[in-house]
């Protein structure tokens, strides 16, 4: 069964605190970062902010074009101390960001909003490139 709009807007809400979260948790693993690669992984924590943000920004449009008010909470961002623990915290996050993002498309698709579904798939697109370039960084991480 199709969801209905409202459920759409329920869901694209539920994506949009874990877009907030994203936001935030880039930010402030940028800032805890430490040792001799913290140059770095601060500059790749803060590049993925602006991509977070566009979606954040889309799904709040998207929400008020299909009637709904946009949250303004954010999912809590899980806690890490080490480098390696932000960067598999990121890791489950980018995971779960395509995870979410494929099946909504899908639901998009049911509801027979081709351009939702469009704008989704290309979010799992980004959300996948995150992933991948997180995979490679913790590849061969020394414990």
């Amino acid at each position: 069964m199709a969801m209905t709009k409202q459920q759409m807007i329920d869901a694209l809400n539920e994506d949009l605190a874990y877009e907030y979260s994203a936001m935030l948790q880039y930010l402030t693993y940028a800032a805890k970062v430490s040792g001799p690669y913290r140059p770095q992984l601060s500059s790749f924590f803060l590049a993925e902010v602006p991509e977070e943000t566009a979606h954040a920004q889309w799904l709040a449009n998207k929400i008020v074009a299909l009637g709904g008010e946009p949250t303004t909470l954010a999912r809590p961002v899980p806690p890490a101390r080490t480098n390696r623990q932000m960067l598999e915290a990121v890791l489950a996050a980018e995971t779960e960001a395509v995870q979410r993002y494929t099946a909504r498309a899908k639901q998009a698709e049911e509801l027979g909003d081709k351009g939702l579904q469009v704008q989704l798939e290309n979010m799992v697109l980004d959300e996948s490139t995150h992933r991948e370039e997180t995979e490679r960084i913790l590849r061969d991480w020394a414990l």
